[in-house]
Formats: structure tokens, C-alpha cells, sequence
């Protein structure tokens, strides 16, 4: 996603709907992977700090409020979503993202931190914020563990972006203004660094098996 479509969507006048809207998606629909969370949440912040804004005001208490509230419920669907349909999703052995290979590697993430580490730590990377809720509800985490680390996973998460932004929104107001359009870009490729590496390891491994 571009600073030109995220410049839109914030300066829209459904802009945080949108927002909201594209937060529960990508943590409730693991179809949907690589959509810009941290992106429009970092620049959600400066944008209610009055950067880049073009005459849509965005409330920073509206922000901080329906943000979480959006991830936690598109989690929470994602959970009931893979315990209920998740194995016939990562059946597909050709899949690049849903395969019995990333199904046993989500596993050993959870075994190895633990459910609430991997519940909390996994939203702050794309790929696995996208898989891990489904994958929670394939391997039986209990609804009420799952929902109170879910719960803090989403506090964290979007806090901690949009008030960054929000900060150095008011802070650096001036400066920011000069370069938002390369400072969004910046914000944009380092969140979807992972999924490109991720589609680059998935290359370098077919090619060197063909």
C-alpha cells in the first residue's frame, strides 16, 4: 500500500471506519495477509497530531478507543474461525502461506514462547498477526485464555503506534510535514518487509528443489 492510497483513506471522509474496518480484517481473515495495521495506525497518530491532515480531523480519543476494539474483535472471530474451519484451510499442500508446514512452525512458535507471548508478540509482526489468531482456535486454546491475552495483545499493539505517531506527530510537526510522504513510505516498507522476505524464502525453496 502507498502513501498515496494511505494519504487517501485518512483524509477520506470514512476515514476511521476504514481504518477499523481494514484492522479486524487483517487480524480476523488469515485470506487477508499483509494489509498496512502498523502503517495506518503509526500514521492514524500523526495524522491526528495534524500532519498530513487536508481537512479531516481525526480524533485521537476516537482513534485509541475503536482501534483496539476493532483488532480484538477481528481476533476474536479469527480464533472461532480456525477452530472451527482451520484444518481444511491448511490442507493445501501447495499453498504458499496455508500449508501443513506453516501449521506445525505456527505450533512450535506457540510451544516455544508460550500462548500468551506468542498471542501478545505475534501483532506486531504482519505475517503472523494474520495467522495466529485462526491457528490459537486450530490448537484448542481455550476462548477465555486466548481472549484476555488477546485483549493485551490489542492494547499494546495499537497504542503503541498511534500514540508514537501522536507524539512525534506533535513534536516534529514542522519537519514532518516536509517529508511525510517519504516518512510514510519508509513506515510502509518496513511493515511489509516480512511478507516480502517470507514470498523470497518461499521462492528460494521451490527454486532450489525444481
Amino acid at each position: 500500500m502507498s502513501f498515496i492510497s494511505v494519504g487517501h483513506i485518512l483524509n477520506s471522509n470514512y476515514a476511521l471506519g476504514i481504518v477499523f474496518a481494514i484492522l479486524a480484517l487483517e487480524t480476523g481473515l488469515p485470506l487477508i495477509i499483509g494489509l498496512p495495521g502498523d502503517t495506518l495506525l503509526i500514521t492514524a497518530g500523526l495524522f491526528a497530531a495534524g500532519v498530513g491532515n487536508q481537512g479531516h480531523h481525526i480524533s485521537i480519543g476516537v482513534v485509541a478507543v475503536g482501534a483496539p476494539i476493532a483488532g480484538f474483535l477481528g481476533s476474536q472471530f479469527g480464533h472461532w474461525l480456525g477452530g472451527r474451519y482451520g484444518t481444511k484451510l491448511f490442507s493445501r499442500e501447495n499453498s504458499k502461506f496455508f500449508n501443513a508446514e506453516k501449521l506445525r512452525s505456527a505450533e512450535k512458535y506457540i510451544t516455544k514462547y508460550g500462548v500468551g507471548k506468542a498471542i501478545v508478540l505475534g501483532r506486531f509482526i504482519p505475517v503472523v498477526r494474520g495467522l495466529i489468531n485462526p491457528i490459537s482456535g486450530m490448537v484448542h486454546v481455550p476462548v477465555r485464555t486466548f481472549t484476555k491475552w488477546n485483549l493485551v495483545g490489542s492494547i499494546l499493539w495499537t497504542q503503541g503506534f498511534i500514540w508514537g505517531g501522536y507524539v512525534v506527530g506533535n513534536t516534529f510537526a514542522s519537519t514532518i510535514s516536509k517529508y511525510i510522504t517519504y516518512i510514510i513510505l519508509a513506515i510502509v516498507v518496513f511493515s511489509v518487509l516480512p511478507v516480502g522476505l517470507e514470498l523470497l524464502k518461499e521462492w528460494r525453496s521451490r527454486k532450489h528443489l525444481s
